[in-house]
Parts: structure tokens; C-alpha cells; sequence
């Protein structure tokens, strides 16, 4: 087998990360077959595991072009766990296994030797279950991860993407960027008649691989150059809290900073599955929030927080709100007045990738979003939307301004002063 030019450049690389960015059909595929094979027969007593977003999209996509690739030294192929045995060099045996994102809960506590991680746009919650999970299962053997996607707006591939220019642990990175016409058996005429085909957005970016925002995006306000900051103001008016209850879905909560200009600081995250109403009332109690704004329909948990003494703000929903809170937070991001700190995310993920159905035309475009990767979005839109509405606010700006001179140029934040 014989790599393409494009392949053999990635190939060849000894970087521990490397981040593949590649159009459809660019042979992502046979790269990761060749790759995990590579590695089986180079260690002993390997593992090495492949990842697609589900166990059926990793057994369709890759599990006949891995049996293809090892048939030659497998000593066992098991078909219903998707698992080869292969010989390694050492006289030994390695093992390359498929899994899907979905179960990606079962590595935890496991040794891997390699990862590929394939169509990593569509893989939710990456960067929970990477700290968490797989970046753990690396440490013992030194593991080494590929990572490969087709762009999907700008989530956590476009993230790792750019970690090869982070100062502190970018050394461990390699990136690389092909397109659909970096594949010379793919015909240059069929790639030319998608382009007329598709509009110029879906075509950049499933042939071309550039990142662009998605088709249909809600908040298509938001701009990480405009919005993410790193740095938080010292002087705030209040502190509040958004929370979207769950449990198989994560619990979202979310810490927003009000500054006396009005304008939303979005200072913290916290975004978690399978919690207990008694860990949420704790976390929510602990943050110190002075107004709490949480979702109305979990009758329980709301009645938990007051018991426990949590300032809780009523939120209105129901016919028209989702539509009307999208609204207020567009509105805060055209002016401006929302800032988000590069810690949240998860919150970033979101506002990334939260989109309107697919247009069809033979019906009337939709106006609510699709219901999912909306948990810290719901979250802030229950702050946005209400606060402005909310009479019970602290003090003006005028008694801050003078309790500021008042203190002179010390550090004083807004809250000491309630």
C-alpha cells in the first residue's frame, strides 16, 4: 500500500499530537487503518483504540479497511466486538479496538498506547471526557492520539487546530490541512460539480476543510475575536446565577458578573451529568450568588434551593420565550455588552454549534432551534433575559461610583459592598 503524498507528510511526523483537518474523501480512513497497524506491530503487547461519534458509524467507517489492512498478521478477529489481535514484532501480541464516542465512559481507568479519534467535530462534550478520561489513559504508556475532522463552526477541532501556537503545551502538537483535491484518485471533475451543487459555505467546508460558522447558526452574533476575553473586570455590581436542571443530559450552571455599565460577564461554568439535586442545591448555595435564575420546570429542585436559602429569581417560560430570550442575547452581543471568559468551554461549544433545522422548502423555516447542546445556553438565556425585567436590583450606579472614591484605588469588588 502505497500513501498518498498528503498521508505520507503526516505519516512520517513524530509529533505526539497530531491534528488532522481534511476534507471528505481525503483518505482519512486508510490513513487510520495504516496508522493503528503501524503501531500494533511496532509495540508490545499493544493497545490501541478507534473512536468515530457512535460504535456503528466506527464499525462502518473503519472496520472493514482495518481487517483489510491487518489481515495478514491477525491472529483473531472478533466480529462482535470489533476487536483484532494482531503479532507484533516482539513475538507478542497487540490489540486494535473500535469504539464509539457514546461509551466513552468505559475507558476510564485503561491504558492505551494510541487513540484515533475520527469525525471529531460530531463528538459532544470533547473536552470533559478528554481531560477526564482519555488524556488519564495516555499518561502510563505515553500514548499518542490522531486527531481527524472535517470542520463543523468553530468547536473544539478548530481548538486543537490552533494548539500547536500555544505557548505552554503546543510542542506536543503537529496540525495539517488537506482538501478533497489532496486525494489524486479522487476525479478533480466530480469535486468541481459538488461545488456548482452546494452552496459556497457547505462546499468550504466539506471539501475544502475551512472553518467557517455553520448554516442556520442561532447566535451568529458571537465572535471569539469580540467576545472571549481573559481577563475579568475587579469592579462588578452583582453576581448571578443561570441553572438548566438535568441529569442523563448535564446539569448547566452558569456565574454571570454584572458590572455597573451594564454589561454580562460570563465568569464560570460548571456542566455536568447524572448529579444529585442535593450536589446541585450545594454547588448553587456555595457559589454565593446574589440572585439565582434557574428552569422553572423542576419543581423539586427549585423548592430544594429555597429551602436551602437561595435568592431565586422567577423565570417566565412558555410559548414565546426560547424565541424571545434568543432574541435579548443576540441583542447583548451586537452591543457588546456580553463577554465570556475563554475558561467556559463547554458555553463557547455551544454558541458554536446551537442551529436551526435545515431549511426545507416545502415547509416554512423553523423558528426554534434544535433541541440539543443548549444546556448552558438556556442557562444564560434564563440571566439575559430576565435581569433586565428583574426590579430588585442592588443600588445604582451613582452610590457605586461614590463608595469607589470612597475606597480610592484599592481592589474593591461590588459585592463586599452589599
Amino acid at each position: 500500500m502505497n500513501l498518498t503524498p498528503a498521508q505520507s507528510q503526516i505519516a512520517i511526523d513524530r509529533h505526539r499530537y497530531r491534528v488532522v483537518v481534511a476534507g471528505r474523501r481525503f483518505g482519512k480512513t486508510t490513513l487510520s487503518a495504516w496508522e493503528m497497524f503501524a503501531k500494533a506491530v511496532a509495540t508490545d503487547d499493544g493497545r490501541i483504540t478507534y473512536m468515530a461519534p457512535t460504535y456503528s458509524q466506527a464499525r462502518d467507517i473503519a472496520w472493514n479497511e482495518l481487517k483489510k489492512v491487518c489481515n495478514q498478521l491477525a491472529v483473531n478477529v472478533n466480529e462482535s466486538r470489533l476487536e483484532i489481535t494482531i503479532k507484533n514484532r516482539h513475538g507478542n501480541t497487540s490489540q486494535i479496538s473500535l469504539h464509539g464516542w457514546e461509551s466513552v465512559e468505559t475507558m476510564r481507568g485503561q491504558k492505551y498506547d494510541m487513540l484515533v479519534l475520527d469525525e471529531l467535530s460530531n463528538m459532544r462534550n470533547f473536552w470533559s471526557s478528554w481531560q477526564e478520561v482519555l488524556r488519564p489513559a495516555l499518561t502510563d504508556r505515553k500514548g499518542e492520539v490522531l486527531f481527524i475532522g472535517t470542520p463543523n463552526g468553530f468547536n473544539h477541532l478548530y481548538d486543537l487546530y490552533n494548539m500547536e501556537n500555544d505557548p505552554v503545551r503546543g510542542s506536543d502538537y503537529k496540525s495539517f490541512h488537506f482538501t478533497t483535491y489532496d486525494n489524486p484518485f479522487m476525479p478533480v471533475e466530480e469535486i468541481d460539480k459538488a461545488k456548482k451543487e452546494l452552496t459556497e459555505d457547505k462546499f468550504a467546508q466539506e471539501y475544502m476543510a475551512d472553518f467557517r460558522k455553520m448554516e442556520g447558526l442561532v447566535y451568529k452574533e458571537f465572535d471569539r475575536k469580540m467576545h472571549l476575553v481573559d481577563t475579568l473586570p475587579e469592579l462588578t455590581v452583582e453576581t448571578l446565577g443561570g441553572v438548566d436542571f438535568g441529569y442523563r443530559n448535564p446539569t448547566a450552571i452558569i456565574t454571570v458578573k454584572k458590572d455597573y455599565d451594564g454589561v454580562y460577564w460570563v465568569t464560570d461554568e460548571w456542566y455536568y451529568a447524572e448529579q444529585t439535586e442535593d450536589k446541585v442545591v450545594d454547588i448553587v448555595k456555595n457559589k454565593k450568588f446574589n440572585k439565582v435564575y434557574p428552569d422553572p420546570e423542576n419543581a423539586s429542585a427549585i423548592s430544594s434551593m429555597e429551602k436551602a436559602g437561595i435568592n431565586l429569581r422567577p423565570v417566565t417560560k412558555g410559548k414565546g420565550s426560547i424565541v424571545s430570550g434568543i432574541k435579548r442575547v443576540r441583542e447583548m452581543f451586537k452591543a457588546n455588552k456580553l463577554r465570556i471568559h475563554k475558561s467556559c468551554v463547554h458555553l463557547v461549544q455551544e454558541l458554536e454549534s446551537y442551529a436551526y433545522p435545515e431549511w426545507s422548502p416545502e415547509k416554512n423555516a423553523d423558528e426554534l432551534p434544535i433541541g440539543k447542546d443548549d444546556h448552558l445556553l438556556d442557562a444564560l438565556r434564563y440571566v439575559i433575559m430576565t435581569d433586565a425585567t428583574d426590579n430588585s436590583s442592588v443600588a445604582p450606579k451613582a452610590h457605586y461610583s461614590n463608595q469607589v472614591r470612597r475606597y480610592g484605588n484599592s481592589r474593591v469588588n461590588f459585592n463586599r459592598m452589599q
